[in-house]
């Protein structure tokens, strides 16, 4: 039977779960809380969804005096408290099984050696086939000494037949130059397809929705571009405060944070041209196209702003600043509030400013693409019928409830000719049934099959740099950054920047 037919004898319907190879993970900084709160949990949940391969192994490497049931004994534990899915036994002890731990610091010529020889026990008991992938989840300065460990000891080098990765979690430097050496630390041990750069956001589905919403539907993409919008604003807010972030968070701030990698990457695929198709090459070259065209304001002390959160009223209880906060350095100028405008220098979008803001102890935990479109050339209606109207928006909700919402103008029931503002919703957990899997999840999957498509490039990450340098160097000549009281939504001259452009922040 043909396969068009049939389409579920069609190995490429994508109807049917992609399902990982023979493989194993090996994470470096296996005792962090990235690795407790995110990676473990994933690597349950995928494997209870079944899209792991049964002989899955996963290596743990830290400085611990754990032997191999300690370590898997961490893991349970986390999966128990942090795990998307159900806890299911027999998933667990299928996945168990393929747990190991070598102890070990990242100079220990010996530790390496106990690696090596654990990854060639299981490929002989487990199966993994000699594929493996290295999640560096440990500070950049480390990054020279494990790469070229794994390089010495022969483990960056895939036998016959086999793969071996790396994956690399964000910052990706702190600057242009740093970013360069990073990269050229890496690449003298990976070839560029095998260096994975994590930027969670990409694994989120309603990132990957943008590309849907634009490109498969004829309803939307005739208005995305600078003859109907207006303007474009692209919020990354946070209710929370440094935490336990401090030694890393100051004298890195908020734009190095966020804006760098989450927000730049947001605006790309915002704003990008329709890839010839959906491989990783075409995604990069359109959207390196967008990152090449952006162009900073003329003025960066009217256009750019940043703020620094002082005490505070949030969530019914005080809070203190950020200058208070356990191990900051009360003269600190680091911002935990960003904003920018942004334009982009192309057909689509001459004209067309794109807002970027970013901060901590805001009004709520929110991350949202808002388009906002130019109001109507001519209304026919009286000023005093239309003035609760304000613009048509469609935004596009990546955290929490994930979904769109489109907002445009109604008229009021009643015998009056009153127009006011409604919503369209759409919202993931009401549409399907089966929840969105965490970012980590689609992530690790597409690291272990080696899909590309969702991780930024070494060009994307200089180019991105190469943007918010300018700024950074301005802020660091220029002052200090504007307090704001957390629970608000930030300071002052971020409202004032878009006073003077006659436009306003939404408030989500």
């Amino acid at each position: 039977m043909n396969s068009a037919a049939n389409p579920l004898r069609d190995a490429e319907d994508r109807r049917l779960p992609r399902i990982a190879g023979p493989s194993g993970l090996v994470i470096f900084g296996v005792t962090g809380d990235l690795s407790r709160k995110k990676l473990m949990p994933a690597i349950y949940d995928l494997a209870n969804r079944g899209l792991l391969p049964p002989g899955f192994s996963l290596v743990g490497f830290a400085r611990r005096d754990w032997e191999n049931e300690d370590f898997a004994q961490v893991v349970h534990d986390a999966v128990r408290e942090h795990a998307r899915t159900e806890f299911r036994e027999e998933v667990w002890r299928q996945l168990s099984e393929g747990m190991r731990f070598v102890p070990g610091v990242f100079d220990d010529d010996d530790a390496f050696e106990n690696l090596r020889a654990t990854i060639e026990d299981l490929n002989k008991c487990r199966g993994t086939g000699g594929n493996y992938a290295f999640y560096l989840s440990i500070p950049p300065k480390f990054f020279p000494t494990v790469v070229s460990q794994l390089k010495r000891h022969g483990l960056s080098d895939a036998p016959e037949g086999s793969w071996r990765r790396a994956i690399i979690e964000k910052p990706f430097g702190h600057d242009l130059t740093s970013a360069r050496e990073l990269n050229a630390v890496v690449h003298e041990v990976f070839q560029p397809d095998q260096v994975f750069r994590i930027d969670h956001y990409l694994g989120k589905e309603t990132v990957q929705n943008i590309l849907a919403l634009r490109f498969a539907n004829t309803m939307f993409e005739p208005l995305w571009n600078r003859g109907y919008v207006d303007h474009v604003q692209i919020t990354m807010a946070e209710d929370i405060g440094i935490g336990g972030r401090a030694g890393y968070y100051d004298g890195i701030g908020s734009a190095r944070d966020v804006i760098q990698n989450h927000l730049l990457q947001l605006l790309a695929l915002t704003a990008m041209e329709e890839p010839s198709s959906f491989d990783a090459r075409a995604l990069l070259t359109e959207k390196l196209k967008v990152l090449n065209s952006v162009r900073l304001p003329a003025d960066l002390g009217l256009h750019t702003v940043r703020g620094q959160y002082a005490a505070g009223w949030q969530g019914g209880r005080k809070v203190l600043g950020y200058t208070e906060e356990e191990g900051i350095d009360p003269h600190s100028r680091t911002d935990t509030y960003a904003a920018m405008r942004l334009g982009i220098d192309n057909r689509r979008w001459a004209g067309v400013p794109f807002y970027l803001r970013t901060g901590k102890r805001l009004g709520r935990r929110v991350t949202e693409i808002a388009v906002v479109f130019q109001r109507a050339p001519h209304s026919p209606f009286d000023t005093t019928d239309t003035q609760e109207l304000g613009q048509n928006a469609l935004v596009i909700r990546v955290q929490p409830d994930e979904g769109i919402t489109i907002r445009f103008g109604s008229k009021v029931p009643g015998t009056q000719m009153e127009i006011r503002d409604v919503t369209m919703d759409f919202a993931y957990g009401e549409s399907f049934t089966e929840s969105s899997p965490e970012a980590y999840e689609r992530l690790i999957l597409d690291v272990l099959l080696g899909d590309a498509n969702l991780f930024p490039r070494p060009q994307e990450v200089e180019r991105s740099w190469e943007i918010l340098d300018p700024i950074e160097e301005y802020w660091d000549a220029h002052g200090t950054p504007e307090p704001y009281a957390a629970g608000t939504w930030g300071p002052a001259a971020a409202d004032e920047m878009l006073a003077r452009d006659g436009r306003s922040w939404r408030r989500p």
